[in-house]
Parts: structure tokens; C-alpha cells; sequence
């Protein structure tokens, strides 16, 4: 990646469920609309674990309004590849309705190993994130950004929490996809690295048990990307609309930057108690931003929009740097009133029809900013991430 004139570069990666539009259910496609939407996007679209979904990744964008046109070029043409096939793109972090049984496998070698492993874990991921990457200079500011990045981890669910539906029914969790995906060995929070190379003697380890079967099972929600100078940001839902995506990264591109400067003051970033992070967590994922949440620093239950407000103070001087304050914190407001979660049951409670909720979340993936001429869908085309 290269680095922006503000700041470092951002890119994202959404994945997506693909839905009939009759039924409402989850459809095992995935591999046919990848190649429909391979026609234009290329090498920026690609499989997932389950037939169900695909994903989709920006290239490095320098800010919050190449971010946002990007997505919105990227998500029409997710759109009409669906289309195509006769179905729908639904962004949503668990499936609302599914077909019942184990979710179908796609047929691709890199999956095997984990199949090996894991065995029943997988017939559950049927689950969507969202992943924010944001350029480091190396894995040893990598690994230090994680550290400091650990204590914002459960607030971040929070905001984004937009999974409260599990193939039929109401989990009475605002983020399940955040406790479904918590079962793999390797997930969750990343423990506390000293440095690059205790990261690589923890992963080495984990391999050589084999609770990891390649750099792609190490399912931390922050980690140093494998192929690319990167922290990758990965503990938030898919959020449904394209505004959200776009200022949630922003938000954690200025986290980010905040970070690096700590760390090059020779901060290596602040010890959170495992417990504490793991009910914080725990929290986050049930309640979303109803109600309380867990402030790491002093253990006391305290209103989510207090923490916001602190997450807010920590991001604030790289947002102003970047001229992103003002929509970013516009969108986090929208979000502690009302998110993905609550926005979901209020479409089911109006008739009491799961089908509406899956109709809603169509309409709001689909619902893009209108593209000029000159940005047309040529354009959407090239590679992803690139080391420069």
C-alpha cells in the first residue's frame, strides 16, 4: 500500500450473503455470481468459506471520499452479478433466513486443511464481516498498533453490531456473529505481543499444534495482514449501508494513526486484563449500543455513548487532519441511536415477518450514491492491495 497525502491508506473488504428473492433464504451461489462479478471487478472479488456469501475489496483508498466511491462502484456491480444469477446481495452478519443443515463448503484447496481440522466448527460459518485494512510501515508496528488497538476491539462490536437474526429466529444478541465466530481456536481478541517476533513464535506454535492451519485461520479480530503492510481490523459486522462501512473505517484508519504515533514514542501499548476484554466482549455482542457497556480502565458498567465520546476524543486529531471529523461522527451518532441490529428487529416488528427484515436488507446493500459518467464501472477493475 502506498501512503495517502493524509495519513495512511485504507481499504476494506465486505462480505455478502446472496438471497432468493422469493423465499428470502440463503443460496448456495456463491461461486456463480463470483464469476459474473469477476467480469468487472476482477481481482477484487473472491470466494468465501461458504457458498452462501463472497467478498468483495476496494483498492487503497486515500480517504473517506475515494472510500466511499469505490464501494459504491464495488457494490453496484455485487448488485447486478446477483442479479444476474436471478438473486439478491443482502449485508447482514449472520443469515436471517437459512436452509437447514450444514452450510455448503465451496470447492477450493485452500479450504481443505481447515475442513481437516475443525471438522463440525464449520458447517456454522456462515457468517459476514466487514475488514478494514490500514497501512503500517512493518509487522513490528504492526503487532504494537494491535496492542493498542485491543481496548476499542469490543466497542467496535458494539457499533457495528448488525447480526441479531440466526437462521429463523432472534438470538437476543445484537452481534451473534461475533459469538458464533468466537469458537474457532485462533479468534476473538489477539493476545498482548511484546514485539514481531514474539507474534511470530506464538503463531509458529499454534501452527505446529495445529489450532492454525495457515495464515488464513488465524481468525484474530486485529492482526497483522499475512500479504500486505497492513493491521487488519476484522472484529466488525458487515454493516448494511454503504455510509457506515465507509466512516467505521475512517474511524479505524484515525485509530490507527493515533496508534503509530504511540508507538514510535516507544509506547508498546496498554495491558487489558483477558477477562475483562472477553465480558466486554461478551457485552458488546449481546446488547450492542442498548444500554451499558464495559470501560476497560476502570471495570464499571458505564452508557455506550460515554465510551463513544472517549473513542471520538482518541480519534479526533487525526480526523480533523484528515477533514473527517464532521461525517464520521455523524454516523456514529446514527449508530448509538440506532444500528444494524435495532434497525433489523424494527423491520420484523411491523408485521412480525422475518421476510421484511431480509427485504430491508436488500433494499439497504442495494441503496448506492449515483455514480458520475466519467466514474463508471471500467474503472472498478486492477489489482487489490499492493506493497509499493
Amino acid at each position: 500500500m502506498t501512503r495517502g497525502e493524509k495519513g495512511p491508506t485504507m481499504g476494506v473488504e465486505e462480505e455478502y450473503f446472496l438471497v432468493d428473492p422469493g423465499s428470502r433464504t440463503v443460496v448456495p451461489a456463491g461461486s456463480l455470481v463470483l464469476r459474473r462479478a469477476a467480469d468487472i471487478l476482477r481481482d477484487r472479488v473472491s470466494g468465501e468459506l461458504t457458498e452462501y456469501q463472497f467478498e468483495a475489496k476496494t483498492p487503497p483508498c486515500s480517504g473517506l471520499d475515494d472510500l466511499r466511491a469505490q464501494l459504491a462502484r464495488i457494490r453496484t456491480a455485487v448488485v447486478a452479478a446477483a442479479a444476474a444469477e436471478g438473486l439478491r446481495a443482502a449485508a447482514s452478519g449472520t443469515p436471517v433466513l437459512a436452509a437447514h443443515g450444514p452450510a455448503p463448503i465451496r470447492d477450493d484447496p485452500a479450504y481443505r486443511p481447515g475442513l481437516d481440522a475443525y471438522r463440525a466448527l464449520n458447517d456454522s460459518y456462515a457468517l459476514c464481516a466487514l475488514h478494514t485494512h490500514v497501512q503500517v510501515p512493518d509487522l513490528e508496528h504492526a503487532v504494537l498498533v494491535c496492542n493498542h488497538l485491543r481496548p476499542w476491539l469490543p466497542l467496535l462490536v458494539a457499533l457495528s453490531a448488525n447480526s441479531p437474526f440466526w437462521e429463523g429466529r432472534d438470538t437476543g444478541y445484537a452481534s451473534w456473529r461475533t459469538v458464533s465466530g468466537g469458537q474457532w481456536p485462533v479468534a476473538g481478541p489477539p493476545p498482548y505481543f511484546t514485539s514481531a517476533d514474539h507474534y511470530k513464535r506464538l503463531c509458529a506454535t499454534l501452527t505446529e499444534t495445529g489450532a492454525a492451519v495457515g495464515d488464513h485461520t488465524l481468525l484474530w479480530d486485529v492482526r497483522p495482514s499475512a500479504h500486505v503492510p497492513t493491521v487488519e481490523i476484522r472484529v466488525m459486522d458487515v454493516p448494511t449501508r454503504l455510509e457506515e462501512t465507509a466512516a467505521l473505517a475512517a474511524l479505524v484508519r484515525a485509530l490507527v494513526a493515533r496508534a503509530l504515533e504511540r508507538v514510535a514514542a516507544g509506547d508498546p501499548g496498554p495491558q487489558v486484563c483477558p477477562a475483562l476484554l472477553r465480558a466486554a466482549y461478551w457485552r458488546a455482542a449481546r446488547d450492542g449500543c442498548s444500554g451499558d457497556a464495559l470501560d476497560l480502565r476502570s471495570g464499571a458498567l458505564v452508557p455506550v455513548s460515554r465510551l463513544v465520546g472517549d473513542l471520538v476524543d482518541q480519534a479526533r486529531p487525526a480526523l480533523e487532519e484528515y477533514g473527517e471529523l464532521a461525517p464520521v461522527t455523524a454516523v456514529l451518532g446514527e449508530l448509538t441511536g440506532r444500528g444494524g441490529a435495532e434497525r433489523q428487529r424494527a423491520a420484523f416488528a411491523r408485521r412480525s415477518r422475518l421476510v421484511d427484515v431480509v427485504d430491508e436488507l436488500i433494499q439497504q446493500t442495494a441503496s448506492v450514491p449515483a455514480l458520475r459518467e466519467a466514474d463508471g464501472m471500467a474503472e472498478v477493475g486492477g489489482a487489490g492491495f499492493s506493497c509499493t
